[in-house]
This record gives C-alpha cells, sequence and structure tokens, in this order.
C-alpha cells in the first residue's frame, strides 16, 4: 500500500511539473524610471527598455528644416505640459522620418528646461488593436509619452485603423493627456489609393465609404510632408556626414562618387547618402562614431 502511494505521489509531483512548465511566464514588471525609451512588447503586455537608441544628432538630418521646426515646436510644448498635436509624418522614402522623430525626442531631452524626462515609446503597427491596453498604462504614470509607430499603414481588410482612430480621440475617455501619438509612413491617408478607388467604386454612398477610410488621418493635427531631396541637398547631407565622422576625402573626389553611388541607386534621399557614407568609411578604413 506505501509503495502504490509514493508511486501515485510520484506521479502527481511530475504532473505538475508539467503543468507548471506550460504555464505563461510572468509577465516583466516595468519601470519607467530606468530609461528614456521603451519598446512596448504587446504580448504578455509590458514596456521594454532600450539602453541604447538608434539614431543621429539632429544637426546630421538635412534637407527637411521646415518640418523639423514644426516638429521640435509642437514635441517641445507637449513636452512642457502645453497643448500639443498627433503628428503623422509622410512622403517619400528614406528622406528620414523616424530618424527626426528621435532626434527630436533626445533634442528636447538634452534640454533643462523639463521637470521630468519626456519618454518614447514605440508600439509596432501588428500591435496598434492593443493601444488601448498600453495607454491604460500610461495614463497615471508622472511622466510624458510620445507613442510612436513606425512605417504605419494599413492593407485591404485590415479593420485595426478603428482601433487607432478610437484611440487617438474616439471613446468615452479619449486619449490621456500625457500622451501623444507620431507615427511615419509613406501614404498620407495610410491605406492604398486602390483600396480606397474600390470603395468609390462598389459602395452604394461611394463618398460615405471613402470618408471612412480616409478620416484617420484627420485624428492627426500636424501633417509633415516629407519630398524627395535636390542633387545638392542630397550632396549636403553626405558633406554633413563626412564632417562629424572625420573622413578625409578629397572634395572633387567625394563629389564624383557620391553622385555615382547615387545614380547606381537610381534614388537620392537621406538614407542613400547614409549608406554611402557607410560604404566610404569602410573604404577609407575609419570607423563611424556613435
Amino acid at each position: 500500500m506505501t509503495d502504490s502511494l509514493d508511486a501515485l505521489n510520484k506521479k502527481l509531483d511530475r504532473l505538475i511539473e508539467a503543468v507548471a512548465r506550460l504555464a505563461s511566464p510572468p509577465v516583466p514588471q516595468t519601470d519607467l524610471g530606468v530609461a528614456d525609451c521603451f519598446v512596448w512588447q504587446a504580448d504578455p503586455g509590458f514596456l521594454d527598455p532600450v539602453r541604447k537608441v538608434n539614431r543621429v544628432d539632429i544637426g546630421l538630418i538635412r534637407g527637411v528644416d521646415r518640418v523639423r521646426d514644426i516638429l521640435l515646436d509642437n514635441t517641445e510644448r507637449f513636452a512642457s505640459g502645453y497643448a500639443a498635436n498627433n503628428v503623422l509624418l509622410w512622403g517619400a522614402r528614406g528622406m528620414g522620418k523616424s530618424s527626426l522623430v528621435k532626434a527630436v525626442h533626445a533634442t528636447v531631452n538634452a534640454s533643462d528646461k523639463l521637470e521630468r524626462p519626456l519618454k518614447l515609446i514605440e508600439i509596432h503597427r501588428e500591435d496598434i488593436d492593443t493601444l488601448p491596453k498600453l495607454m491604460g498604462l500610461l495614463k497615471a504614470a508622472p511622466w510624458r509619452f510620445i507613442l510612436f509607430c513606425d512605417d504605419l499603414s494599413f492593407d485591404h481588410d485590415d479593420t485595426s485603423y478603428k482601433s487607432l482612430k478610437a484611440a487617438l480621440e474616439g471613446g468615452v475617455e479619449g486619449r490621456p493627456g500625457n500622451v501623444i501619438f507620431y507615427a511615419t509612413s509613406n501614404r498620407r491617408h495610410l491605406l492604398p489609393r486602390d483600396m480606397i478607388d474600390n470603395e468609390r467604386s462598389t459602395a452604394i454612398n461611394p463618398s460615405e465609404a471613402v470618408e471612412e477610410k480616409v478620416s484617420l488621418s484627420d485624428r492627426f493635427g500636424l501633417w509633415l510632408g516629407f519630398h524627395k531631396c535636390s542633387q545638392d541637398e542630397y550632396l549636403d547631407m553626405i558633406d554633413g556626414y563626412v564632417r562629424y565622422h572625420d573622413l578625409a576625402i578629397d572634395p572633387e573626389q567625394l563629389r564624383a562618387e557620391a553622385l555615382e553611388w547615387a545614380t547606381t541607386r537610381g534614388s537620392r534621399s537621406g538614407r542613400v547618402a547614409w549608406q554611402f557614407t557607410q560604404d566610404l568609411a569602410g573604404r577609407l578604413g575609419k570607423p563611424l562614431k556613435d
């Protein structure tokens, strides 16, 4: 009888261990004081601190002076506790939309005007429908937050844009006063043009159908457009990178190689300028500054 009980207890212990292994691990506790930048991990639902942010100095972002000043002013007002708008940065690829958001955040925090640092939280596009949960975590915190979604867009049959509309301006509670939303996109209305055209051609009331689709971008009080840069702006970007990273090269040679690089890529942009700079530094055997 005793042997049978011992065998049963051993089986129960193994069963308990197996069930414990299947159980979800505990959700890590979020400490908002340990960093100024976080990434929202929607499952299981916590903010993962980023110790070293991948960004460039705001002085190296060229060709977008007007939108840079507007975004910086909006961010400074928000960080100081004043009214500010959600921002949609849209337009040409590689012109520094996401880089500008991160650079502006660093610039604002580098000033000595703030009692508390401004926090930047990145949320992935596929986690947009968890925005209400994230806002619930932030609304009682003593800091102010920029929620940042890079490359935001919506495809056919994707209804998560409705969650974003409600989180930005709709709903009973509305957006918490200590939260603002910045997004980048190649599309001004965040939806494919053929999707909007299809709504117009198939709906019983075309104007109402299209209005439903494009009204999402109306939730952004500021639309900042980024356009393809000129040759002079492209070369100015490269000059800035070369000076910053102390790359010694003849100016005429630099110009010729930079133009050839842009021709082979078929475009000119801040991203192309940075890729050329990386290639140049590698050929010169020079490390790039952090």
